[in-house]
């Protein structure tokens, strides 16, 4: 039996040419019947042309095939292989078709509110004549049940640990042991670690700490001869006095006196921090704003000599220049005023601070790609609906949680809270990534 043998790369080329052999109807669109213009290929193996698959979803709002009626998995992407195909073979038909495309409105403008769809679909879609799980694939389950498990993990750990830090925050001052008022006064900060002895070993105290004075400070056997040091211990005494306990130092006391406030914050700022410090401002001045302002924003001749602990009790009125300098950074980069702020905290919570700082800076990106989508669609003018519906948005899911926050468990409001602290920047830094992606693989 002889053998067939190939054609030689001379015989290919004295044959006649492929693309004579090849008709306009064999690449044609199910649904306009005419060549594909930008083919987007759907799961189920049908090919149209995108505008074609536009008007159709526009019409019937559902992601089915317009010709077996298969649903189709997340957002259909153009087949680049077989686009360059048709280009190559039929280019004058394409060129001819494509400017009868953009001179028809109804085309253009459903196509666009096709890619608006597809731009804010939550996840990738899934490539032609295949599925992926609709949870993200394999990664995604595995970061997934890491997280929920390292969350209930240390829901664990931070609820048994707020019987002791928190201790203080709830105690009256009265009943502080010698060991308890040296621990308060640890916290001030590590230039106290030589008083600390000296208090422990005249055992001061919560009583006797009451009835110190700046003068008793500065003389024997206490010796606090620095007038900064003793200044910051007698204003944080007098903090204690007129609290009865312990005022928050750090983010667990915080967290144990106000856990409902500490929800709020933590949720409503990574959402919304332009209307949340606007309500700060309006409905806590005193308590929250002025020391979010003057650790932000600090007065220059007093920057080098507050520490972090003494600018929580600044309550003075801002000067001017602080609120020049807080309100460009209100209006443009709003995640930058939180990024500031747990800078300030970085000795106090070493992880948490820096937490939170890669955080703001994910949120800070996400808003700038946000703002350049609706910048390259041309929808600068919808800002003002969005933000009407975001203000809508954001009051209701206050509301709501102020309504069930008395029914929901501790425990569950723990999780909640260390999700939103320590996994959120990792769930934002994958969505920079398919932001990303979606600039580079988007068809305008």
């Amino acid at each position: 039996m002889e053998e067939e043998s190939l054609p030689s790369p001379a015989d290919r080329l004295d044959a006649p040419g492929i693309s004579r052999r090849v008709s306009v109807s064999e690449f044609s669109c199910h649904c306009c019947y005419d060549i594909l213009i930008n083919p987007t290929t759907l799961n189920c193996g049908h090919s149209f042309c995108r505008h074609c698959l536009a008007l159709w979803w526009t019409s019937s709002k559902k992601n089915e095939c317009p010709e077996c009626r298969e649903k189709w998995e997340g957002f259909p992407k153009v087949n680049i292989l077989l686009r360059n195909a048709v280009e190559k073979l039929f280019p004058v038909a394409i060129e001819q078709r494509k400017d009868d495309i953009l001179q028809n409105q109804e085309a253009t403008q459903s196509l666009a509110a096709f890619q608006k769809y597809g731009s804010d679909q939550p996840t990738a879609a899934p490539s032609a004549g295949r599925v992926n799980p609709p949870g993200g694939g394999f990664f995604s389950g595995v970061l997934t049940a890491l997280t929920c498990v390292a969350v209930v993990l240390l829901g664990y750990h931070w609820s048994s640990r707020e019987s002791e830090d928190s201790l203080l925050v709830h105690k009256p001052v009265a009943k502080w042991t010698a060991e308890e008022v040296a621990h308060w006064l640890g916290q001030l900060g590590p230039w106290t670690s030589l008083y600390k002895e000296r208090f422990l070993q005249e055992r001061v105290n919560g009583r006797l700490l009451l009835t110190l004075t700046d003068e008793e400070l500065r003389q024997a056997p206490y010796q606090v001869e620095n007038s900064s040091h003793r200044k910051a211990i007698t204003m944080e005494l007098e903090w204690v006095k007129i609290r009865g306990v312990k005022p928050p130092q750090n983010l667990w006391e915080y967290k144990a006196v106000q856990p409902g406030k500490s929800l709020f914050l933590l949720y409503a700022l990574k959402s919304s921090p332009r209307l949340t410090l606007l309500y700060l401002y309006l409905s806590d001045y005193s308590n929250t704003f002025l020391p979010f302002i003057h650790t932000i924003c600090p007065v220059p001749e007093d920057e080098e000599l507050a520490d972090v602990i003494a600018k929580l009790h600044d309550h003075k009125d801002p000067v001017w220049k602080q609120w020049r300098e807080f309100l460009v950074k209100f209006a443009f980069l709003p995640y930058q005023l939180l990024a500031e702020f747990a800078w300030d905290w970085l000795e106090v919570h070493y992880w948490t601070s820096r937490f939170i700082i890669v955080n703001a800076m994910l949120l800070s990106v996400l808003e700038l790609l946000s703002f350049w989508r609706l910048w390259s669609r041309r929808e600068l003018k919808r800002i003002p609906y969005r933000m009407w519906s975001h203000f809508w948005k954001m009051s209701t899911q206050g509301f709501l949680m102020a309504i069930f926050w008395p029914f929901i468990p501790q425990f569950a409001c723990n999780c909640l809270f260390y999700w939103a602290l320590y996994f959120n920047p990792i769930i934002n830094i994958d969505l920079v990534v398919k932001e990303v992606r979606r600039l580079e693989t988007q068809v305008l």
